[in-house]
């Protein structure tokens, strides 16, 4: 088992980490009955895909040679009715000045990679994912 995910009620849930222990809670979204006090559910879906992104494209970096330390990436998701699901996820990569001088190869190589993560190969196509990699562009 990888989780456990217990409803609190009032349209929140408390998730737990099995091997750390680490928690957190979801809330619903304001637009669908919630608080917004929390992730929602859709909230962690795209926030999960720019941590894969980013966590896979460190660990290439790391066998390259150096660190991603810094980069930040703002999420951005879009939601859709009838039915209601995710739409859209945009994420806008801010890379550091340290890093700036990678070269093309290097840009490349960690792009495809992020590109490449398990989450992007999980998400359905019907949902438009649009990367702007800041000044790897």
């Amino acid at each position: 088992m990888t989780s456990i995910v217990v409803y609190e009620g009032e349209l929140r849930t408390n998730c737990t980490h099995l091997r750390s222990q680490s928690a957190m809670e979801t809330d619903a979204p304001v637009d669908n009955n919630g608080k917004g006090e929390r992730f929602s559910p859709t909230d962690l879906l795209a926030t999960s895909l720019a941590s894969c992104m980013i966590t896979v494209m460190g660990i290439k970096a790391r066998t390259m040679g150096f660190d991603l330390e810094g980069v930040k990436i703002d999420v951005e998701k879009f939601m859709k009715a009838e039915p209601r699901r995710v739409s859209g996820i945009n994420l806008t990569f801010h890379i550091p000045e340290t890093l700036a001088n990678l070269d093309e190869k290097q840009r490349q190589i960690l792009k495809h990679t992020g590109d490449t993560c398990p989450v992007m190969k999980s998400i359905h196509p019907d949902i438009e994912v649009q990367v702007n990699w800041g000044n790897w562009s």
